[in-house]
């Protein structure tokens, strides 16, 4: 998305825990991440939120909104840590996709990917439900935030049990069960609410993973 970048209005700086947009509200502007990590989310009817992705720097977001007659927001973008954002006017950016081919291109294939990724969470929360999400959720933070330790990866954001209910679209309490019978059976442990994976590969085998690439399997 480099060539987005020479679009940029000006900088803005954001604080844990406040909304850089929220569903409903007016889209006239489009945002790439300076800095820190911002968590796309959905609410839906019964009050529960489910978290889409976390996107941290270099990551384009309300990108949703281009070329929406509606022009609002569906859904919500909150800073996980704080951090900052490069504004783009809405209707400069689509000014300029509608003329430069290589721009258009470029979103379009970052779309793509963005897409390819949200089908295969769907597909593990379809076939293999909330156990399903649970686990493809740890191996994508492990891909995107592991680090090696001597007894396993480590993944190195620290995430509430409601935090990652809200990655599998589940109620706390269905985490805090699946994650105590991970510790059972040594498959991770937890720190501080850091999680150590240590047998990456049970959680694979559980969920019949397909080793998708990593470009694909990640949470962001």
């Amino acid at each position: 998305m480099n060539n987005l970048f020479e679009k940029v209005h000006r900088i803005k700086k954001i604080n844990k825990g406040s909304l850089l947009f929220e569903e409903g509200n007016t889209a006239n502007e489009l945002y790439i991440i300076q800095s820190g990590k911002f968590q796309i989310s959905k609410m839906v009817s019964d009050g529960r939120e489910l978290t889409i992705r976390m996107c941290s720097a270099g990551e384009l977001v309300g990108e949703l909104t281009l070329f929406s007659p509606t022009s609002q927001h569906i859904l919500n973008a909150r800073a996980f840590e704080s951090g900052s954002v490069a504004v783009i006017p809405k209707d400069l950016l689509e000014d300029e996709i509608a003329k430069d081919s290589k721009l258009a291109l470029e979103l379009v294939k970052w779309l793509s990917l963005q897409h390819r990724k949200s089908q295969t969470r769907f597909r593990d929360l379809v076939l293999h439900g909330k156990k399903g999400a649970l686990y493809s959720t740890l191996i994508r933070l492990v891909n995107s935030y592991g680090v090696e330790t001597a007894d396993g990866t480590k993944i190195d954001v620290s995430l509430t049990n409601q935090e990652l209910a809200n990655f599998c679209g589940t109620s706390r309490e269905v985490v805090n069960r699946l994650l105590s019978e991970l510790r059972k059976q040594e498959i991770i442990s937890i720190d501080k609410g850091f999680i150590t994976v240590h047998k990456l590969h049970m959680l694979r085998r559980e969920i019949d993973c397909e080793n998708c690439p990593s470009e694909i399997c990640n949470i962001e």
